[in-house]
């Protein structure tokens, strides 16, 4: 499994015209594949007199799944650069929607993949990238007494505190490292004097 990987970093617009056709780029982060078609299927819907709809995904942190639509324009013009360009990039769970509104001009095979593959280029420099890290999700269980000061001690030292739950104790869950977590335990020990209990979970990705 990859330890990280990068998407966008939000979900966007960003548009250029070139020989008075309009190429507007949707670009949005997706978990699933179902999640990338349904984005897909949204943005057909905010255009539906575009002549296009072109779109590419990939899904995985391996990205394993990579699919593309020319969706009317010759073939390997549209959805291939587009694909080409989120996989140069080294972005995952990320679908790419372009839809083009023809000016009446023509561009060619060679105008239209840089035309397509451009607009996603600088849609993904428009709205940044994130990476994201692999994590061993963890719950710490303390007594009340010792519980803010271990939540400060645990933010003043970068760990990620991704809940807390007050109950008969306090339960704080944080993501950790893989390689980090015999380390962490000895701290944990160590900062409440052997008092506080640590369960360890499944895996997760957080932003660096």
């Amino acid at each position: 499994m990859h330890d990280e990987y990068r998407t966008v970093a939000r979900e966007g617009v960003h548009e250029i015209e070139i020989n008075k056709s309009r190429f507007i780029c949707a670009l949005a982060p997706a978990a699933t594949e179902e999640e990338a078609q349904a984005f897909i299927a949204r943005i057909r819907k905010e255009h539906p007199t575009a002549r296009h709809n072109c779109w590419a995904y990939v899904i995985g942190a391996d990205g394993s799944v990579q699919k593309a639509s020319d969706d009317g324009e010759p073939g390997g013009t549209a959805g291939v650069p587009m694909l080409q360009m989120l996989v140069r990039r080294e972005t995952r769970y990320v679908v790419a929607v372009v839809t083009r509104y023809f000016g009446g001009i023509k561009l060619g095979a060679g105008g239209l993949i840089r035309a397509y593959g451009g607009v996603v280029g600088e849609a993904l420099d428009t709205l940044g990238t994130i990476t994201r890290r692999r994590f061993r999700l963890a719950t710490v269980t303390v007594d009340h007494q010792r519980a803010g000061k271990l939540e400060n001690e645990l933010r003043a030292t970068g760990r990620e505190v991704r809940n807390v739950t007050y109950g008969t104790g306090v339960s704080i869950e944080i993501g950790l490292p893989e390689a980090d977590v015999d380390a962490f335990r000895s701290w944990l020990a160590d900062a409440t004097a052997g008092t506080a209990r640590l369960e360890l979970g499944g895996e997760a990705y957080g932003d660096v």
